[in-house]
């Protein structure tokens, strides 16, 4: 399984961005699939996961904010009212029978 991940870039404070994922080489629905961020020096954390039934995570300091959704395998993260503290680099994971998978990262630099 390929993940490939799109969007990203460099917005200001208030502003919106995009991020995409989609899986090649499964047949299957993949069960978790979500967005990780790791900022410089912070460890790799959790932003958004979304279910194959749909059912959706987010951590608190993006609720209201960030919204996952999933056609497939494709994930999306539409990210508004961005913040400086949102700058990182973004990864895209799926997981599927205990298997994890990795897309590249992304960089989303917020400036104040």
């Amino acid at each position: 399984v390929q993940l490939q991940a799109s969007g990203g870039g460099l917005v200001q404070a208030g502003g919106s961005l995009r991020l995409s994922c989609a899986a090649s080489g499964s047949i299957f629905r993949l069960n978790d699939m979500g967005w990780y961020r790791q900022a410089p020096g912070n460890q790799r954390e959790l932003v958004a996961s979304i279910t194959s039934g749909g059912r959706t995570n987010r951590i608190d300091s993006v609720k209201g904010r960030f919204t996952i959704s999933r056609d497939e395998n494709t994930i999306n993260l539409q990210m508004n009212s961005l913040k400086p503290g949102d700058t990182a680099v973004y990864y895209c994971h799926a997981e599927h029978n205990l298997h994890h998978y990795w897309g590249q990262g992304t960089q989303v630099t917020v400036s104040s």
